[in-house]
């Protein structure tokens, strides 16, 4: 699977993935906030199944590896 997910959009799902998990640790927000784990790993993996369903891309041609 070729990546899909631009830098913005990696360090947005790193960052709201990693905020979301912490939340859910420490008991702020329910349970719901462990599903943060999804957007963590897809940024973290800079490849996302829903983007490839959907034909989105959001990673630059030159910087695509596949």
């Amino acid at each position: 699977m070729k990546i899909n997910v631009g830098i913005i959009d990696r360090t947005l799902r790193i960052i709201v993935g990693a905020a979301l998990i912490a939340l859910a640790a420490v008991g702020t927000i329910g349970w719901w906030g462990w599903l943060g784990i999804i957007p963590l790993l897809t940024g973290l993996a800079g490849r996302c199944p829903a983007y490839r369903l959907l034909g989105l891309d959001t990673c630059p041609l030159h910087t695509r590896k596949q």
